[in-house]
Parts: structure tokens; sequence; C-alpha cells
């Protein structure tokens, strides 16, 4: 260390000796107005307090940085020697305490004092450090006067958050806070949240936020409280001190600064006489042109507020009223919510502007009216088939191989008209083959009656009337070979020409044939809707292959039997064609019905089959 004036540089270190400022007792440090005058008195202090101290230094500059240079020595006017510049240019450099040892020259090399030095850390990073020189000590002793030192370093901490705030430290700390806000989903645990750390931040003693509520501000956070009375006296003084800023809609900061506006701050000055507050500063926010809320800090006596701290207040409460004001309104109860909206709704539709809104209700309320008393034809639909009334399966006369086949599905037979043909082959070489056995027992037979042998031509005359009987069959087989058309008809199914030369067995269907102009429709209703079908109803029927022609019939028959199709079951209803006439009209037609049940409101016929299905929902899972 050098003399007053004078520089002295090692390391990363440059030593500039200050003026100095008297040592004072821990009042002073409320009092110091500046900088060096408050690390002066803390040096100060801590000297008095650890015990032989020769002398100590306090170096700052900027954070991470530097070059730091001493804003306070002790005693004042003294200069540093180069061991204690050492260890604090260590505990600079290593982020941590450091310890010198100075011993004496001479043989013994007995030890003759220590240097201790504590870096000053702040948001992780170093913005100075404070030193000091003592007799030597043990270990255990070097690690009580770090621990000291480390102790009374948090109010030179203090000092340099609370005075060296930059923009972007300002900026910094507007978003933690508005992290903090976000973090919780409950306004009450948001706003103390909020007003804690906005405490710690500005060296508050207390910090409140409020909402306002039926025109008056309702307290909903205080600092360092997680509950508070509603009727208590401090509640009430500062929920006076925010309606007295909203009804101004300024900031009010007591004592007034100079060249401030005249402001009424009767409520202020009540809430710091009686709850013992030195200065106050309370800033309204809002959400759009709406005045919402206000913020109020409280500092200590001889403690004020200065600009910066004041548009950083500004600042804060600009970005966490709205998000506060999001988790209020989140936070009523779910009756409070609809009422407001509906008060709002209200507003709009009697009030100017709002256009838009006032046509959609208009329009809305036409369409309750309309469907109050709009009335329509209620009809089941289901899916339908043509059939014929009658129907006829034509299969094979016996088991063999088909050999011809004239028709397929979709033409039109007469009675008599051969449908198709199975193989003889087969059926003539047996037939030959009882030929043959016929003539061989005829000439055994004659052989046995030239012979008078009774016993043999009684078993070749039998034998002989069995071969005939085969034969007769066999003829009676081919016959039936060539199948033929029952009647006048529409084939309906079956279609042999693919399949020559295929096997069949005796019974299996090969064609289907329906008459024509004698139909009926099946109808397939559902079972929600089965019970509104009687029989005489009448209904329309739409086909596929017809869709500009609209056919009438009429429900004959209701079949109490359903089938599963599709994961639904449909009951089959017989209805019969009111009109036979249309010469396109052939079996295996499909298409739609809709049976007319009565006329309903279209409402009921529109919403009819989500209302059953939601019944048939709640009833399946209610106790």
């Amino acid at each position: 260390m050098t003399g007053a004036g004078d520089t002295d540089q090692t390391g990363n270190i440059t030593i500039i000796s200050p003026s100095g400022e008297s040592s004072g007792t821990w009042e002073r440090l409320k009092s110091s107005a500046s900088q060096e005058a408050f690390a002066a008195v803390w040096l100060d202090i801590q000297c008095q307090l650890i015990e032989d101290v020769t002398q100590g230094v306090v170096v700052l500059g900027a954070p991470e940085q530097g070059p730091f240079s001493p804003a306070a020595v002790w005693p004042e006017g003294s200069i540093g020697g180069s061991g204690l510049i050492g260890v604090i240019e260590s505990a600079i450099t290593k982020r941590r305490p450091a310890v010198g040892t100075e011993k004496w020259a001479g043989k013994s090399q007995r030890p003759k004092q220590d240097a201790v030095a504590c870096p000053l850390i702040i948001d992780a990073q170093v913005c100075g450090a404070v030193g000091i020189e003592i007799s030597h000590r043990t270990d255990k002793e070097q690690q009580q006067v770090i621990e000291q030192l480390e102790w009374g370093s948090g109010w030179l901490e203090s000092l340099i958050r609370r005075r060296k705030i930059t923009a972007t430290d300002r900026l910094v700390t507007v978003l933690e806070l508005v992290a903090t806000s976000l973090h919780y989903d409950r306004l009450q645990a948001a706003a103390t949240a909020v007003v804690t750390e906005l405490a710690g931040h500005l060296n508050c003693e207390r910090v409140s936020i409020g909402f306002v509520k039926k025109n008056h501000a309702q307290l909903k956070g205080l600092s360092h409280s997680a509950s508070f009375g509603e009727k208590a006296n401090i509640i009430r003084a500062i929920e006076a001190a925010m309606d007295e800023a909203i009804e101004q809609q300024s900031v009010i900061v007591t004592p007034p600064r100079q060249n401030a506006p005249v402001q009424v701050i009767k409520a202020h000055e009540t809430l710091g006489k009686e709850h013992g507050t030195g200065s106050i500063c309370t800033v309204p926010f809002s959400v759009g042109d709406k005045t919402i809320g206000a913020l109020i800090l409280e500092r200590p006596e001889g403690e004020h507020f200065d600009s910066a701290t004041v548009q950083l207040c500004e600042h804060a409460a600009s970005l966490l009223g709205p998000v506060l004001e999001v988790k209020r309104r989140d936070d009523r109860w779910l009756i409070q919510k609809g009422m407001d909206h509906l008060r709002t709704h209200v507003q709009h539709l009697l009030g100017p502007r709002h256009t838009g809104k006032k046509l959609g209700v208009i329009a809305t309320v036409l369409v309750v009216l309309f469907f109050t008393f709009a009335k329509g034809d209620y009809r089941v639909t289901g899916n339908a088939i043509l059939e014929g009334t009658v129907q006829r399966a034509v299969a094979a006369p016996l088991s063999g191989y088909i050999a011809h086949a004239g028709v397929r599905a979709g033409d039109i037979v007469k009675a008599g008209d051969v449908m198709f043909a199975m193989d003889d082959r087969d059926l003539r070489l047996e037939r030959l083959k009882w030929i043959s056995q016929r003539s061989q027992r005829r000439s055994e037979y004659s052989e046995a009656s030239a012979q008078h042998d009774r016993a043999k031509t009684r078993i070749l005359a039998t034998q002989i009337e069995q071969a005939e009987a085969q034969i007769a069959l066999i003829e009676e087989q081919l016959n039936r070979l060539n199948v033929a058309a029952p009647l006048d008809g529409f084939v309906v199914a079956g279609d042999l020409s693919q399949s020559l030369g295929a096997p069949v067995e005796r019974g299996d269907i090969m064609f289907e044939v329906a008459p024509l102009h004698d139909y009926r429709v099946i109808l397939q209703v559902d079972e929600r809707d089965i019970g509104e079908i009687t029989e005489g109803q009448t209904g329309q029927l739409a086909l596929t292959g017809m869709p500009g022609d609209i056919l009438e019939i009429k429900v004959k028959k209701l079949t109490p039997i359903s089938s599963a199709e599709e994961g639904s079951n449909f009951f089959r209803v017989e209805a019969q064609l009111e009109e036979e006439t249309i010469t396109m009209l052939r079996p295996g037609m499909e298409g739609v019905g809709k049976i007319f049940v009565e006329e309903r409101k279209l409402i009921w016929i529109w919403t009819h089959k989500i209302v059953h299905w939601m019944r048939m929902f709640f009833w399946s899972w209610w106790p």
C-alpha cells in the first residue's frame, strides 16, 4: 500500500488510497451517504470486533473485471504491506478465503503475523475483497476470523446490491419476479412469494400488494407473511394508502421527492406515523385502461426511494400486475367467474360498439325460436333390399360334373328353359354295364330253363329284374341332367360359366329364381327405432339403381327376431310396394327406406339419437 494520492499495482489489484472516513459506530452504517463512507465505517467496526488487528483494507471494483481499488483502509492513512496485497489478490483469483503468514527474520523463523482475506461474491461474480493483518493465530483461530469476515461481508454485499443497480440488473430483477409469480398456481402463494422476493431485492421492511374489489383495494400479499388478519390495523392502513394512490392514478412517494407534483398523501402519512415506516412508495398498476391494484413498498427511517428504485418498482408492477390478475381471476369460485362473464356480456350488449356480438345474440335467439316452434315429418330410416315374393332354388339333381351353363345371375328365364346341364358320360357307361349284365342273365336263364333247374332260374329271374330296375333308374337320371327353370322369372343368384367341369354334390343350390312383378321390401330397422314402427304405416323407398324414382311402400309385417350387424341390432320389417308397374325393378336391388311415423319438432328429430345414446351411457355408469 502507498500513501494518499499514490498508486501501487500488484497482479490485478490497483491500489489507490482513498481520502478516508472517520470511524464510527454501528449507527453510522445507516447514515453513511456514500459507498466509501459505508465501507470505512464497516471496516472500522470489523477491526474493533477482531482482536489484534494491525491494519485492514476493503477493495471494490467492476464485477469479474476490475481494476479493484481500495474503498476503505484502517487505520486511516495506513499503507498495506505486500503480504496483505498478495493474500487479497489470491482470494480474488481463487474465489475463496486466503491466509498468508509473514515470519521474523533470523534463525528461529518464528511467525510474526497473519494476513486473512475473503472475496465479495455477488450473483457468482467477484466484486471485491476484504483483508486484514492480525497477530499470528492457530488454524482454528484463523478459521474463526474468516467466519467473522464472511458474516460481516453481508452488509457490504447488501450495499453493493442496493447502490449498484444497472439497467440489466433491473431487467433481471423484474424477470425473476415474473418467473416467481408464474411458479405458483394460486394467487395467495404467488403474491406472497413475489412481494417477499421484492422486499429482499430492494432492502424493504415490508412490501404489500392488493387488488381492487368493489371500488376498494383488498390486500392479497404481504412479504414474509403467509397469512394475515383481515381486520388488523396495519392491513386497513395499507389498503387505505393503496386506495389513495389508485384514486389519483399516480405513484406516491413519501417523504415527497424534490420537484414532485402536489398529491394527497394523508393515508401514507398515517401509515408511516402509526406503524413506524420511514419511506413509502406506492405504485398502482393496471390492465388496459383499468387500474386493478397497487404495490406498496416500505423502508425504515433514513432510507429513501431514489428515482432508479421507483422506476424499477413501476416496471415490476406493470408486468406483475397483469400476471397476478390472471391468477386472481382463475382463483375465484366458478359461480363468480360466470357472473363476471355474464355481467361483461350484458354490458357489451346494452352499451355501444360490439356490433358482431349483438348480431350473434339476435341470430341465436332466432334459431332458438325456430327450433322451439318448427316441426317436421319424423321418419324412421333403414337399409332396404328388394326381394321376390316367391323365390325358388334350383339345385343339382345328383352328384356329378357341370357340363353346360345356359344362364347366370341377372338373366330372365321362362319356365322349361334349360338353365344348366350335367355330364352324362358316367351314367351312360353305367347304363351300358347293366344292359350287358341283363343280356348275360337272360342267356343263363334260358340254359337253366332248358335243364329244368328251377332254383337257378328263380335266382336268374331276380337278377334280370334288378338289372332292368337299374337301367330304368339310370335312364331317369339321364332325363334329369338337363335342369330347367321352374317358373318365369329373374335369376337372382348363380353363375356357372366359370365352373364348367367342376364337381357338385346332390342338393347343391346352383341358381335362385324369383318371379317378375311380384316383390316385397325388406327393411333393417335399428332396435332404437323399432318401437315407432307399426303395421300399416306408409313410407318411401329410394333404390341405389334408381335414385331419381321414389317408390311408395306400406309396412306389412314386423319380425320380432333381431340380427347383429356392425355392432348394432336390427329387426326385419317387411313392406309392400304400392305400385309394381316399373319395369326396371329387379330382385336384389338395395337402397334406403323411410317409414313415416308422425309430425314432431325438428330439434327433437335431429337430436333424439344422441340424447338416447347419452341416456344409455349415463344409466350404465349410474350406481
